[in-house]
């Protein structure tokens, strides 16, 4: 269907975009909102004097790190978890994750009382299986490159009765990642400032879609930028093919967090409709932007919660003279490549 986007403090007139019948719309993300007010941080937008003269432009972060769990997953997990009926909540619910959606639905099952199974990549980062287990999920560890964690997970979950927590194909999960650009707009508002443009990681693609929803009904001028690593840039070749590209079996990057085989079905239809291009970064790329934000605003990132800002610091996109709001979506990274990257090794 064709969805009028309302307006919200803006006077320019609307603009459309499609929302394929059963998708992720923005009262979905209201509604979200309303279930995850009392549950998750709303994490700040902060500025850094220092990333403004460097960049040229105002930059406004928005520091997922800072999120309960660590990152933004939270979000999706518990607006999906949180409407389990009785029955299904009762049987539990398993999952797969490099980490920090595992985090996230494990701290959701911890809330709700659901047992939580996460199916784990043997080489995930320390931090994330730990805290995952310190959270009560029930880990699962698997091969990343030669097992099939979805067939792992699908199997588990028939075996005990469980419900499925998919990381971002469920337009659930994608209106709670969307509550990420609800709070981005009002909060630059509130600053007397309207971000030209919006640059956030991309994975599976969830968080960018979602947040690109909201972002859109908020402020139709403002445009959403996607981030990938450049080993794993299925979503740029998609958006070049116009369907859904794997990445390379044999591809490595740093950014474990964004190690998806594919786009999404439905995460992929929303950001082809609304993001504005999508860009991508190296691994050193990366570890610059970790270096800087830490040195200049003492956050802690890992290299997924990276890429939008090393895209701007290494001039991926035109920030000077503009509002540019980026989102820092996750901080779970093992101490020792944390201590190397800012070591420069």
């Amino acid at each position: 269907m064709i969805l009028s986007v309302p307006q919200k403090s803006i006077d320019s007139p609307p603009i459309l975009f499609k929302i394929a019948p059963g998708m992720t719309e923005f009262v979905d993300i209201e509604a979200a909102a309303t279930r995850l007010q009392d549950v998750i941080v709303e994490t700040p937008l902060l500025a850094s004097s220092d990333l403004d003269r460097v960049v040229g432009g105002q930059v406004l972060l928005k520091p997922e790190c800072l999120q309960r769990t660590g990152s933004f997953k939270l979000r999706g997990a518990y607006n999906l978890m949180s409407q389990l009926t009785p029955d299904q909540a009762a049987c539990g619910v398993v999952a797969w994750s490099s980490g920090n959606h595992a985090q996230g639905v494990a701290a959701a099952g911890g809330l709700l009382g659901i047992k939580t199974i996460i199916v784990m990549p043997d080489d995930a980062p320390q931090a994330k299986i730990a805290n995952t287990r310190r959270l009560g999920g029930e880990v699962v560890l698997y091969d990343r490159y030669s097992g099939d964690r979805q067939a792992i997970a699908s199997g588990i979950a028939a075996e005990n009765g469980a419900v499925l927590v998919p990381s971002y194909e469920d337009k659930k999960i994608i209106a709670g990642q969307g509550t990420v650009g609800l709070e981005i707009m009002p909060q630059s508002a509130a600053m007397g400032l309207t971000p030209e443009q919006v640059i956030i990681c991309c994975g599976g693609g969830g968080l960018s879609a979602g947040s690109a929803i909201a972002i859109k009904a908020i402020s139709p001028q403002t445009d959403v930028y996607l981030v990938e690593p450049v080993e794993f840039d299925d979503t740029l070749r998609s958006m070049q093919s116009g369907r859904r590209m794997r990445n390379d079996p044999s591809a490595r990057s740093i950014c474990d967090a964004l190690q998806t085989e594919t786009p999404g079905e439905m995460t992929f239809a929303i950001n082809q409709e609304l993001a504005s291009g999508v860009l991508t970064v190296t691994d050193d790329q990366v570890a610059d932007a970790m270096r800087f934000v830490f040195q200049h605003l003492k956050l802690v990132i890992e290299p997924g919660g990276a890429v939008a800002l090393a895209a701007v610091l290494a001039g991926k996109i035109e920030t000077r003279d503009k509002v540019t709001a980026v989102v820092l979506s996750g901080g779970n990274v093992d101490a020792e490549l944390f201590a190397a990257i800012q070591a420069g090794a």
